[in-house]
Order: C-alpha cells, then sequence, then structure tokens
C-alpha cells in the first residue's frame, strides 16, 4: 500500500509536468516549463515524507476527545477562513499566503472519519439513538459540509455524504435511519442542482455536451476527444495535443484525459487497476484492525480515496456531470496529495496493529473504560 499511493503519487507528478508543460512556459514568459512540475514534485515527496512518518504513529492517539475536537476545530476555523480571501474563478476554496495555498476541504475528508468514528465507537452501546448518536453525527456532517457547500464545492459535498454513509453503516446504524438521512442527502443535493442556474447548465450539457460544446460542455468534449485519441496505447508520454489550449486545467481536474491520451487504454486501466488494488488494501486494513475505531476510521478514510477517484474519472468519461475535483495522488495540488498520502499513512498505521488484541489498547485507558 505504502508502495502503490508513493508511486501513484510520482506518477501522478509525471503527468503534471505533462500536462502543464506548455502552459507554465507560456505563464513565465517563455522562461521555465518546469513550474507546476517542481511544485507538485516538492509537495509529492513531502507527502511521501509524512504517509511514512504517520504510519510509525500509533494510529489510537486519535481515540481521544480532545485530539478529535482539536481537529474538528483547526478544520471549521481554516473552512471559515477561505471567506476573508479573494475568489478564484467564481469560488473561494483556498486560503493564499503569497505563493502558498491551501484547501482546507481537503483536510475536511479526514477531520469527518476521525470525529465519526471516535463518537460512533464511544457510544458503541446507542448507534441508534437519536439524541446521543444521530444527531451529533448528523451535526458534524452539516458543519463541515455545510460550509464546503458554501464555497461551491458540491464535488467534495458529496465526497463527505459519502464518507458518513459508508461510516454510518459500518456502525451497524438502523435502516430506518440511513435511508432518512441518504433522503435527506438527496434533496439536498437536488435542491442545490435546481437552484444554481450554472449546475443546471452543467447537467444539461452532461445530457447532450455536443449541443453545448462551445460552452457549458466544451470541457467534458474535449476530454472526450483527448480520451478517445489515445486509442490502445495512446500517443506517447508528453505528446498528446489536448493540453495545448483546447482541454482547460488539463493538469488538475481532468489530468485522466491527459493519461488517456498519451498512454491510452492501458494507461487507464493501470490507474483504475491501482485505484482496485488501493481499495483492497485499505479495505482489509480496515477489516482488520485491532479495535472498532480503526476499523470504522480505515472504512471512512478509504472511502473518501476511492469514492473521490471514481467521481473524477467518471466526470472526465461524461458519466457524471462535471464538478471539479481532483483525482487522488495525480492531479495538480498540494493539499489534495499531501492530504491523500497522510489518508494512507493513517491506513499504514491501522494496518501495523492487525492481530493486536483491543484489551492493550492505550485509547482505552485514556477514556478511562480499560477491559480487564
Amino acid at each position: 500500500m505504502f508502495a502503490l499511493a508513493a508511486g501513484l503519487a510520482l506518477f501522478g507528478t509525471l503527468m503534471v509536468y505533462s500536462a502543464s508543460a506548455m502552459i507554465a512556459y507560456r505563464e513565465s514568459q517563455e522562461t521555465s516549463q518546469f513550474g507546476y512540475f517542481y511544485k507538485q514534485l516538492a509537495f509529492a515527496l513531502i507527502g511521501i515524507v509524512l504517509m511514512f512518518i504517520i504510519s510509525r504513529v500509533d494510529y489510537r492517539i486519535l481515540n481521544n476527545r480532545a485530539v478529535v475536537y482539536g481537529i474538528v476545530a483547526i478544520t471549521t476555523v481554516m473552512l471559515v477562513a477561505v471567506f476573508f480571501f479573494p475568489a478564484i474563478n467564481g469560488a473561494k476554496r483556498w486560503i493564499r499566503f503569497g505563493g502558498f495555498s491551501l484547501q482546507p476541504s481537503e483536510i475536511a475528508k479526514l477531520a469527518l472519519p476521525v470525529f465519526l468514528a471516535w463518537l460512533l465507537t464511544k457510544n458503541e452501546d446507542s448507534v441508534g439513538d437519536l439524541r446521543k448518536t444521530v444527531f451529533p453525527c448528523v451535526l458534524g456532517l452539516l458543519l463541515l459540509a455545510g460550509l464546503v457547500m458554501a464555497e461551491k464545492d458540491l464535488g467534495t459535498t458529496m465526497v463527505l455524504c459519502a464518507i458518513f454513509s459508508a461510516l454510518y453503516f459500518a456502525a451497524g446504524a438502523r435502516v430506518l435511519h440511513i435511508g432518512i438521512v441518504a433522503a435527506a442527502m438527496v434533496f439536498a443535493g437536488l435542491t442545490a442542482l435546481i437552484v444554481t442556474p450554472w449546475r443546471v447548465a452543467r447537467l444539461m450539457a452532461f445530457l447532450d455536451p455536443y449541443k453545448y460544446s462551445d460552452d457549458a460542455g466544451y470541457q467534458v468534449v474535449q476530454s472526450l476527444y483527448a480520451i478517445g485519441s489515445g486509442g490502445i496505447l495512446g500517443e506517447g508520454f508528453a505528446q498528446g495535443q489536448a493540453k495545448l489550449f483546447y482541454l482547460p486545467y488539463p493538469y488538475s481536474d481532468f489530468i485522466f484525459s491527459v493519461v488517456g491520451e498519451e498512454l491510452g487504454l492501458i494507461g487507464t486501466l493501470g490507474v483504475v487497476l491501482a485505484f482496485a488494488f488501493l481499495f483492497w488494501r485499505g479495505t482489509r486494513a480496515a477489516l482488520l484492525a485491532p479495535d472498532r475505531f480503526g476499523m470504522l476510521l480505515g472504512i471512512g478514510l478509504i472511502t473518501g480515496l476511492i469514492v473521490q477517484a471514481l467521481f473524477n474519472i467518471s466526470v472526465v468519461i461524461s458519466i457524471l456531470p462535471a464538478k471539479g475535483i481532483p483525482l487522488p495522488f495525480i492531479s495538480y495540488g498540494g493539499s489534495s496529495v499531501v492530504a491523500s498520502l497522510a489518508a494512507v499513512g493513517v491506513l499504514l498505521s491501522i494496518s501495523r496493529f492487525a492481530g493486536e488484541p483491543e484489551k492493550v489498547q492505550p485509547a482505552r485507558r485514556a477514556n478511562g473504560r480499560r477491559r480487564r
């Protein structure tokens, strides 16, 4: 799992270079084509080191009230802080200081699983209790997902809802509660879609992208052209044409299109299989966790990574409407690659303690509920 995550991050760095070289060359006034590449490489290396460090730390230190509330509080403050910074492309999602930027919604994908795993473990015997468990879980989701939604980031909001659903189901929640929460999520999603004109335009473009190829469907149509032109073996690394100012943001949300054009069906299947293998190993680590907290935390983290990957790939091949969500490990963005590698680090930590008896867990002693 460590080699797979690190390999995906380094592969993503190479694809970012291929997808951004000409764009960086133009932005730097023809002085360098490595601008995006150097930044992505630096963040990938930082993320790999962080993944290793986290993997060597006992994940059960997160099973503590003060730690959990601290993580949620810091994440909430950062999610609120983005509204005090200038909008980029019509959305406020970044905290910017000079040349450095941070996207707090990526951290929310880590904070929500930690909070839910802790709460559902603490209330293990009352998962179906509305006041004690259900409402606090939903409030945690509403707090983080609501702020992310206010940033005009529907894609990440859907990932957070998927994390909540997977964790809540794995914890043994009642089917009635799951149905009610799921219905509320669907209603909220449809409302957000209907009341926002530009989201309606994206939906119409999704239904018939070629009809709107000069407007809302432009990205998807160019993405399909790129993937289709790649064929079985692709046109060769750095030989793609779509990235040459045809496909918008080819190094971020639509980098999978560049993979398809340059590496063909073989390359895209390789990426899909890599995520499938990661899903298997991450799920295995969660199921073999020595305690309930580790199991729930692992399920939440691997769900966030895989659902995000599925959303991105589905948008690129026009199975879902465009939502603007990066491909984990591969898309350009320091916050995304570091957060994704950190999540794998926690999964590795959980895997490291597989088979250990639950009675020796330090978290039990910290909560004053040591088992004898």
